[in-house]
């Protein structure tokens, strides 16, 4: 969109205003009267032949004098024309109307002078003449000359004015004053004839100045009405920077123009100044009047000008502005655009509780990542009214953006909300249905774990239908709603899958109650009929339970083990098609429960032949999908079972208080890899190039194991609290696992080194497709090429970058369990920024005022275990405690300190393992002697680079000017 400078008449105004000052200026120099000017004419004036004195007759009219001047008569006629032409112009309008008073001073000259003088005066004088004095001349014989000359060529001279023939300038001083007489003629008029000239010279070169600054502006603001507005944010700015300069460089011309003018006024009232005595002669006063109306119009065109450059400086900054506001417009509208597109994407509702939570979180996620875009579109709105407000030129086009941001706001607000009671509806159907699915696992663990022996007794049969009826008793929190209330409350969520899922559950609630009550009524039989015993029947070792609790409930994922155990029970006290219907409807619920488990990767052909890098991508698959499953099953197996109400009482109190603790952010680790890690790398089966991408896309993903990492230490500390519980042992049983809990907690930490070990594998292999070669010629290439590396593919580099960040994450997640591991931490340690290093030093503390480095020898130091942070520094006190393995360091937070408040410097001789870090305000400093002279330097260096990077940070701060808060934020996008 364009526009142009139309600043609403401000141009064609400007231009009137400065031709009236050019008029006016032409009209007080007289340009119309006298076309000449003193610096054309300055050698004839130099000559003094004539001059204006500034005296006045009595009645106001110029004098002018013909002081005598030895070669007048052979002066050139133009030379007289123009010097008369110029004087007679100076005076007013008025006094010239009056007529001009000339006096020829001829005293020593002769009678041909004279002669010579009222010729030239009778053919070339331009003005009006009112009255002429001559002053004979002294010799006797020049007078009689002129006396008879006079009278017998006064018709000749055709003069219309009266000629006074004066015998002495005390004639002259009847007719006119003194005061109004120069010296030279016997008056007191001070008079100058180089000062006169100066002034002249001076007042006409300072309204020559006015007249062409005055045109010079009439130019600028014509050239700038029709300049095109620029359609970019660095052009406005250009064109803004470009006027403004040129704006100044006139601005300084005014100015100058106007201390000139004032120094020159100043200089031609100088004689009044300095004497209060002193009075400026007439043609002084004309000077001043003069140069106080030239004065005038510069102020004049001062404002005019002033006027207009504020007027179009104003439309250039509302360009800017636009310019400014169409740009992260654009940016803003892009981002919404690209958020709506991602919401729109956003339409699982899940179908567990699990992914329902993992869908939540992405939701949150996105809300989280749109609330900055919301917050910049939000605000530019508000500039966008500010705008409108201040009577922008552009209403119109800003008007329509700012409502076109704030519906996108709203669509994005009001479809998140939709979409999170969307997801808040699954969620709370998926946990009805898990807490339904939860208590028939429940209840048919309680049947499994009623032995056949104990119920041919009647004491038995009680005890049976007692646990039976506490069981039931704890149905009605566990009830869905009817089929019709059900459908109305999640009409809109329930896809094709949730329905199922909701039935097979139903189904399975109706079938657990069924036989429930089947088993009541085989026990009430059997109390009622009083038969001989039943002989038990031992079960397959295989599916004998291993719950011993009578109230224990086990996880769907082991359920097969338990079912056969059932199943044989049920067929002691129940009917056979009874037994059947139950035994098929419990195979369809823990086979879809087995269902959702993750699918094994695609199959692969034989590791035999595949190549090398094929191989350890097939390798890399297979431990993925192993990985996942040990994962699962610690969820299955040890996580979802202590919500289970029947094994409450296996489970200590410090256990459940601190459980989340004790697993950490596992499940997150399995969502991770199991809907999205192991999915991109099977991608990667037909494509190896993409693996190394796939590991530095998901760079941020894998960042939660070091959230897992920092919270090890803790579980560690649990673990070895409760790892004797009965719980963690029939767990293990249930899973058959040979190893208990914790070594398969550790299990992360081994898959970061198994994903470190693969990527270096393959930067010391080779595959066909970099090679270019097709699988099949594979050994006849190498035959050909021979072994080669691929450090300089794109390949290799990008394999290099995937296990530089592997590395960098395994250091921090060892740095964080060290610091995990460190008691009495306070809360803000976060503040510091990312833990870089850490290590062991002897510390000595000193005051700063008795600080000599032979002093060092005074003092034991402090053993310390150090911490480097981005932005501080810890110190850790060590302690030896003794542990499974012996004694085993242990860390205690003594203080800290931030790297900004800090000074570091080398010590001198002898110390080549030491160095100082002391408070820039504080009374101590702090010598700290590392293991040997590299780990010094290491610290040294890296604690340097921070302090360095630190500093320029904050100055930094204080040099760049303060930004638009807007203009921050659109960047951050």
């Amino acid at each position: 969109m364009r526009f142009w400078l139309q600043e609403e008449m401000a141009p064609q105004e400007l231009s009137r205003r400065l031709a009236t000052v050019i008029t006016h200026v032409d009209e007080i120099m007289q340009q119309e009267i006298r076309p000449l000017v003193a610096v054309d004419i300055i050698e004839q004036l130099h000559r003094q032949f004539a001059i204006l004195s500034g005296g006045r007759g009595k009645d106001g009219a110029p004098i002018i004098t013909f002081p005598e001047f030895v070669g007048f008569k052979h002066l050139p006629e133009e030379d007289f024309l123009n010097v008369m032409t110029y004087l007679t112009s100076i005076p007013s309008v008025e006094a010239a109307s009056i007529g001009f008073i000339i006096v020829i001073d001829r005293r020593r000259d002769k009678w041909s002078s004279i002669k010579a003088s009222l010729t030239r005066i009778a053919v070339a004088f331009p003005g009006n003449l009112q009255l002429i004095f001559i002053l004979r001349p002294s010799c006797f014989i020049q007078r009689t000359f002129t006396d008879i000359g006079i009278k017998y060529y006064r018709e000749e001279f055709k003069m219309k004015v009266p000629i006074v023939m004066l015998n002495s300038v005390s004639d002259l001083h009847g007719y006119i004053d003194k005061s109004q007489l120069t010296e030279d003629l016997g008056g007191t008029l001070e008079y100058r004839h180089s000062q006169w000239i100066n002034h002249r010279t001076a007042i006409e070169n300072f309204a020559m100045s006015l007249k062409t600054t005055a045109e010079m502006l009439q130019m600028f603001g014509a050239c700038l009405a029709t300049k095109e507005l620029p359609s970019s944010v660095l052009s406005a700015e250009d064109l803004l920077m470009s006027h403004t300069r040129r704006w100044d460089k006139l601005q300084d011309e005014l100015k100058l123009l106007g201390k000139q003018g004032t120094t020159l006024l100043s200089c031609i009232q100088e004689p009044a100044t300095k004497s209060p005595t002193s009075k400026l002669n007439p043609s002084e006063l004309e000077n001043v009047a003069i140069m106080e109306r030239l004065l005038l119009q510069l102020d004049e065109t001062e404002r005019a000008f002033n006027q207009f450059w504020s007027e179009h400086h104003l439309k250039l900054n509302q360009c800017l502005q636009l310019q400014h506001f169409e740009r992260n417009f654009y940016e803003v509208k892009l981002a919404l655009d690209s958020l709506l597109a991602e919401q729109v994407e956003f339409t699982n509702i899940g179908d567990s509780v699990i992914c329902v939570e993992q869908l939540l979180k992405e939701h949150k996620n996105l809300e989280e990542k749109g609330q900055d875009t919301l917050e910049k579109a939000q605000l530019l709105s508000i500039i966008g009214d500010q705008l409108i407000q201040s009577h922008h030129y552009a209403v119109d086009s800003i008007r329509p953006r700012c409502v076109e941001l704030r519906h996108l706001c709203d669509d994005f607000i009001n479809e998140n909300k939709k979409k999170y009671d969307i997801l808040e509806k699954s969620l709370e159907l998926h946990r009805q249905l898990d807490k339904v699915s939860q208590w028939c696992e429940a209840g048919i663990y309680l049947l499994a774990s009623q032995a056949v022996d104990k119920c041919q007794s009647r004491e038995g049969v009680d005890v049976a239908l007692n646990d039976i009826e506490a069981f039931l008793s704890t149905a009605k929190e566990y009830q869905l709603p009817s089929h019709m209330e059900f459908y109305n409350q999640f009409e809109l969520i329930l896809t094709i899958d949730v329905k199922a899922r909701a039935q097979e559950v139903l189904q399975k609630l109706s079938d657990v109650q069924e036989i429930f009550h089947k088993r009541q009524m085989s026990l009430m039989k059997l109390a009622a009929r009083q038969t001989r015993p039943v002989q038990p029947v031992a079960p397959h070792p295989e599916s004998s339970p291993k719950w011993v609790s009578p109230k224990t409930s086990q996880p769907c994922v082991l359920a097969p083990l338990q079912r056969t155990s059932e199943e044989t029970y049920a067929g002691t006290l129940e009917k056979e098609d009874d037994k059947t219907k139950f035994e098929v409807k419990n195979e369809e619920i823990l086979e879809s429960s087995h269902d959702g488990e993750n699918p094994k990767p695609e199959h692969l052909d034989s590791p035999e032949n595949l190549s090398p890098t094929r191989r350890i991508i097939h390798d890399l698959l297979e431990t993925e999908a192993i990985y996942i499953k040990e994962i699962k099953s610690i969820i299955d197996g040890y996580i979802t079972p202590m919500d289970f109400i029947w094994l409450k009482h296996l489970i200590p109190d410090v256990l459940q208080n601190n459980k989340e603790f004790l697993f950490g952010n596992i499940r997150e680790l399995y969502e991770f890899h199991n809907r999205t890690f192991l999915k991109e790398l099977e991608k990667c089966t037909e494509n190896p190039e993409l693996l190394a991408r796939c590991f530095l896309k998901r760079k941020e993903d894998l960042q939660i194991y070091f959230k897992y990492h920092q919270n090890l230490p803790r579980a560690r500390t649990i673990w070895q609290e409760c790892q004797d519980c009965t719980f963690f042992g029939v767990c293990q049983r249930q899973l058959d696992h040979e190893l208990p809990l914790f070594k398969y907690l550790r299990g992360p930490s081994q898959r970061l080194i198994k994903y470190q070990m693969l990527l270096k594998g393959l930067l010391d292999f080779e595959s066909p497709e970099d090679l270019g070669i097709d699988p099949g010629d594979q050994e006849e290439g190498l035959a050909k090429n021979g072994p080669k590396r691929t450090k300089d593919s794109t390949f290799s580099a990008e394999l290099q970058q995937a296990l530089a960040m592997l590395e960098d994450l395994i250091k921090s997640c060892e740095l964080a369990m060290d610091l995990a591991a460190v008691t009495g931490c306070p809360d803000d340690i976060k503040k510091l920024g990312k833990l870089l290093m850490h290590g062991s030093f002897n510390v000595w503390t000193v005051h700063k005022d008795r600080y000599k480095m032979k002093d060092f020898i005074r003092f034991k130091p402090s053993q310390r275990q150090i911490y480097l942070f981005e932005r501080g520094i810890v110190f850790c006190k060590i302690r030896m405690e003794p542990s499974d393995q012996g004694l085993a360091p242990h860390y205690s937070f003594k203080k800290s300190m931030k790297l900004v408040t800090l000074s570091i410097r080398q010590l001198g001789r002898g110390s080549s393992r030491k160095f100082e870090i002391a408070h820039r305000n504080g009374p101590e400093k702090y010598i700290l002697q590392a293991a040997s002279k590299e780990i010094r330097d290491c610290w040294f260096s890296e604690i340097s680079k921070l302090l360095m990077e630190q500093q320029n940070n904050i100055k930094g701060l204080w040099i760049s000017p303060p930004l638009q808060a807007f203009h921050g934020k659109v960047r951050s996008i």
